[in-house]
């Protein structure tokens, strides 16, 4: 994955680093963005993680999975690859409020049936 990104990011900077101890400085960003990421955490890992992204961001925009009728609070769900391989992956879904409750303070930006986004 590393080596497709630095391809298609020509003269871009392509880290590899662990989320819950992050390759930066305190204070690098503005704003830390993750994308359908933190609803794979537990939740010791999510506030490992929060910790972390405040340490390197002024804000952080938080864009998951939305909570639906249809789905579980949390589940573990099996995961297959184009590889053949398979996996299993804990998968959290968040209403706006539980989200920006879990963010400790912030706004949501969006509400909708698929994803919710919280700037804190």
């Amino acid at each position: 994955m590393l080596q497709i990104a630095r391809e298609r990011l020509a003269g871009g900077c392509v880290i590899q680093g662990d989320a819950l101890r992050l390759p930066f400085r305190s204070h690098a960003f503005a704003c830390l963005v993750a994308g359908h990421f933190y609803g794979h955490l537990d939740s010791d890992a999510r506030g490992r993680f929060l910790a972390e992204a405040r340490r390197v961001a002024g804000q952080i925009l938080i864009i998951d999975a939305a909570l639906r009728e249809d789905v579980a609070l949390e589940e573990v769900q099996p995961r297959v690859l184009q590889d053949g391989s398979r996996h299993t992956v804990y998968k959290r879904y968040f209403t706006p409020a539980q989200l920006v409750s879990e963010l400790g303070q912030g706004r949501v930006l969006h509400a909708g049936r698929w994803f919710v986004a919280a700037l804190t």
